[in-house]
């Protein structure tokens, strides 16, 4: 029998560089794969969004704090494992604006740089997911303007170009050495998941066996955010790309809610429903997750290990 849990990473699962996060319903944990081949663990201490009010727990407005959560918390273990990873390592030479940035702001840079790099990747998503779409539907509109009547095929344009542009830059990154081995760390995060789910041993054969297909993935609610923006849409009457683009976000979080609640159905009951609407987003993992070795196994295997609690509260 399958018993489905709580624990989690990010919404689903986060591969880090050279280890993986596991969240647990009391403990976060990192695991890490330290130069000398071994594997370090640490927890992380983390004050959820959501602890801080019932109201922040209520259906529909949980998703969208649990977004938020995971944004901070996966920076924060990107900090921590970044660290460990280097860890007796040999250091490079700075290049000229490292060195610049280390002597402005010292002890600071790394923040620095993470903050820039934040502000500089949500300005990228506003530009390809809010303002993007609106601008070339209105410039196809202009040729064909029996499309601009109404706001169906404006919605399933705009819809339909998220999520190319969604699968076609993790397909594009996927290519890289570097993500093609945290789309893999991706997959071990969720085999020994459902090895756990399935109440056998955490070993690395145990594990192996297992799909790399999980329905509570990351990958699977921005599928399902996205095609459930396309419905949102509907209601949206405004053209002006600035304008439209604001409504997008204010409503972002109904997305957000309404995708967040269906992975949790989908998570939990197994039906000709729920296996509809996983469908897309597990196709989609096909991109964001590649089968792992057994040295990542384990490192999963270690991250999780700790976030267990003892009088099964996870058991769902």
């Amino acid at each position: 029998m399958s018993v489905k849990t709580k624990i989690k990473t990010s919404i689903g699962g986060s591969a880090l560089i050279e280890g993986i996060m596991m969240r647990g319903p009391k403990r976060t944990t990192v695991a890490v794969r330290m130069s000398d081949n071994s594997i370090y663990t640490e927890d992380v201490e983390f004050k959820s969004v959501a602890s801080m009010s019932k109201f922040f727990r209520l259906p529909l407005v949980r998703g969208f704090v649990s977004l938020i959560d995971s944004m901070r918390l996966s920076m924060k273990c990107l900090q921590l494992s970044a660290d460990k990873a280097v860890e007796g390592g040999e250091e490079e030479e700075p290049s000229k604006f490292e060195k610049w940035a280390m002597d402005k702001f010292g002890d600071k840079f790394y923040n620095v740089v993470m903050i820039f790099a934040t502000v500089v990747g949500i300005a990228l998503a506003l530009l390809l997911f809010f303002a993007l779409p609106t601008l070339l539907f209105n410039t196809l509109a202009k040729f064909i303007p029996s499309l601009d009547e109404g706001t169906v095929w404006r919605s399933v344009f705009e819809g339909v170009l998220k999520i190319a542009i969604f699968l076609g830059y993790v397909t594009l990154v996927s290519r890289t050495p570097d993500m093609k081995r945290t789309f893999m760390y991706h997959g071990a995060e969720h085999k020994t998941i459902f090895c756990y789910e399935n109440l056998e041993e955490l070993t690395v054969e145990n594990v192996r066996k297992y799909t790399r297909f999980h329905p509570r993935c990351g990958t699977s609610f921005m599928v399902i955010m996205l095609i459930v923006g396309v419905i949102v849409g509907l209601f949206i009457t405004a053209k002006n790309p600035i304008l439209r683009t604001l409504i997008k976000l204010c409503l972002l979080p109904v997305s957000c809610g309404v995708g967040y609640e269906l992975i949790k159905i989908c998570g939990k009951y197994d039906n000709i429903f729920t296996k509809i609407v996983a469908a897309p987003g597990l196709m989609a993992q096909r991109i964001t997750t590649i089968e792992p070795d057994d040295s990542m196994i384990e490192i999963a295997i270690a991250a999780i290990k700790p976030v267990i609690p003892e009088n099964g509260e996870d058991r769902i």
